[in-house]
């Protein structure tokens, strides 16, 4: 009785490095069926012996694939299992495994960019980002160093958990549980970028609604204020006490704006730019027009 052929835990190791790369060949007529054949040679080599055994294995996984590229690891577990279950004789043929690997990327695509694009990525990137602005470098340390962490380690425990798993994975597919996830993620992503908007997000609109000139005693007398630091000293405590900085109090629109609703034009471009991309229209497009409107809105002393 021939001896069981059976993955090291070396080889998926050198399988879940390769996965990192799954987009590094990505092409237009079968996107990202490079990377894959790339990441599963290490099984191809352990598994199969004969030359045209490895060239059959290589071609198979030459097929057209695209997914989420750290939501195709649990993709890639279930199909080690079945070759591994092919090289020891089992009836598991191209279709069988060809099947699998299309059945699962789809359902599994819709939860990638909502947990790791819209959710995962934005929490870390505005921690970084706070972090920078104050002048800490802990800013981009903290993000590259949590980024991969979260990202390899995923990747690493679903590939395993796909392996051990096997087939019978493609038996949740059919339930609700993937639907719960992509429901709550897209739920989750959705909060924090909108509490990003009014961070991130920054228009002010410069016209002059009033003028209005202020009485004595309403505004700091720069002319009678003590020299040196004394002066500034009293400037200080008149400006916290409530007095204006000039004997003219200006009202711009921006000033009317934020007292009806705060963050309204930023939110207002927001939803703007998401209608267009919903539209079809490139997001290319949409980043020049923004800086042509921006450009052209500052010269005319509009914003």
């Amino acid at each position: 009785m021939a001896q069981e052929i059976k993955l090291t835990k070396r080889d998926r190791i050198a399988i879940w490095w390769r996965s990192t790369f799954l987009q590094g060949s990505w092409n237009y007529e079968r996107m990202q069926n490079g990377g894959w054949a790339y990441s599963m040679i290490p099984a191809i080599k352990r598994l199969y012996k004969t030359k045209e055994d490895r060239a059959a294995a290589l071609e198979r996984h030459l097929e057209f694939f695209n997914t989420h590229p750290y939501v195709a690891s649990p993709i890639l577990g279930v199909t080690l299992a079945l070759e591994e279950e092919r090289a020891n004789g089992a009836p598991v043929d191209d279709v069988a495994i060809q099947g699998v690997k299309v059945g699962m990327m789809g359902p599994l695509a819709g939860i990638g960019d909502p947990v790791f694009w819209f959710t995962v990525k934005p929490i870390l990137g505005a921690l970084a980002a706070s972090l920078a602005m104050a002048g800490s470098i802990l800013g981009p340390m903290i993000y590259f160093f949590f980024w991969n962490l979260i990202r390899m380690s995923f990747m690493w425990y679903t590939q395993e958990f796909g392996y051990k798993a096997g087939s019978k994975i493609t038996d949740d597919l059919s339930g609700g549980f993937l639907q719960d996830i992509t429901k709550g993620a897209s739920i989750l992503g959705m909060f924090i970028l909108g509490a990003l908007v009014n961070r991130w997000v920054s228009i002010t609109f410069t016209p002059i609604v009033s003028s209005v000139k202020l009485s004595e005693g309403a505004y700091i007398d720069w002319g009678n204020l003590p020299a040196g630091t004394a002066g500034i000293k009293t400037a200080f405590e008149q400006f916290d006490a409530g007095l204006s900085l000039s004997e003219v109090e200006i009202t711009t629109l921006q000033d009317n704006l934020d007292m009806l609703i705060p963050g309204l034009a930023p939110l207002l471009l927001t939803l703007l730019s998401m209608w267009l991309l919903k539209k079809k229209v490139s997001p290319i497009i949409i980043i020049f027009g923004l800086f042509v409107v921006g450009v052209t809105f500052h010269l005319l002393n509009i914003m």
